[in-house]
């Protein structure tokens, strides 16, 4: 009873995935073709047209946020894991546990005040920092939870060679808890990649090809807010048609790193 209890416990938390996809698939498949990827958005009235712009700008803002925000969180968890026993590092936990439940459109509005006023403009840097600043508590809680799961007897190996410390952390431990840092960054860069409000106070948006990382940019999180209210159409289908090329990308991407980390150090 209770294996059957849990099996459907597990079956209702993966059914809205489901749903959620082949509901997406549904609706947006019929706006999926060749142009989609490359073409740019029609005018308004006008039929037809794709995302190119959004779908490059998407990789330049989760790029850009990757860069901000993972060193900085990985960094901040292996100080967590490893010199974490002190009043300082109790703080840096508490406050990461804050940042992640801090709305996302309120980082945005921080993100405004700290980068768009100084610029005086709207940019892709600023949509970087937005999201970087959101992936920094995953990444750091997830990098911490991980490297203190590594058996300590690893580190005494280590030391007993006379490895130092730093190099034992970074040639033994991180090594070990890869795969369990590589989902909490993959977490960070789903939630990225879904983010809207931020990038409304920060990126702006762009109904033209841009890649300059100084000047606003499209992405598909804004193209689905704006097509998804407006009274056409073709522009609904189109909304549908970006998320689900949004989830796909999600997608391969977790696919990617699995098969990159798979058995890498299973024989370490």
């Amino acid at each position: 009873m209770a294996t059957t209890f849990s099996l459907v416990c597990v079956l209702l938390a993966v059914a809205p995935l489901f749903l959620i996809f082949f509901y997406t698939l549904f609706q947006g498949i019929s706006a999926i073709n060749l142009d989609f990827f490359l073409q740019m958005p029609k005018p308004v009235g006008e039929t037809g047209g794709g995302m190119a712009n959004a779908l490059a700008g998407t990789g330049i803002l989760i790029g850009l946020g990757a860069l901000f925000g993972l060193p900085i969180g990985i960094m901040s968890g292996i100080y967590l894991a490893e010199y974490g026993n002190n009043p300082f590092a109790s703080t840096v936990r508490f406050l990461s546990d804050v940042l992640s439940g801090v709305p996302s459109i309120v980082v945005g509005v921080v993100a405004y005040i700290i980068v768009v006023l100084p610029m005086k403009h709207f940019s892709a840097l600023a949509g970087g920092v937005a999201l970087g600043i959101l992936m920094i508590p995953t990444v750091t809680r997830t990098t911490e939870e991980m490297i203190r799961l590594v058996p300590h007897y690893y580190r005494e190996a280590g030391l007993a060679l006379g490895i130092p410390q730093w190099k034992t952390t970074l040639r033994i431990i991180l090594p070990t808890a890869l795969k369990g840092i590589t989902t909490g960054i993959l977490l960070a860069l789903a939630r990225a990649a879904g983010e809207t409000a931020p990038l409304l106070f920060t990126a702006l948006g762009n109904r033209f090809w841009s890649t300059s990382i100084g000047q606003p940019i499209a992405s598909l999180t804004v193209f689905i807010f704006d097509y998804a209210k407006a009274p056409f159409e073709d522009w609904n289908r189109q909304a549908w048609a970006a998320a689900l090329v949004l989830i796909a990308l999600i997608f391969l991407l977790n696919l990617i790193f699995r098969v990159v980390t798979r058995g890498r150090y299973t024989e370490r």
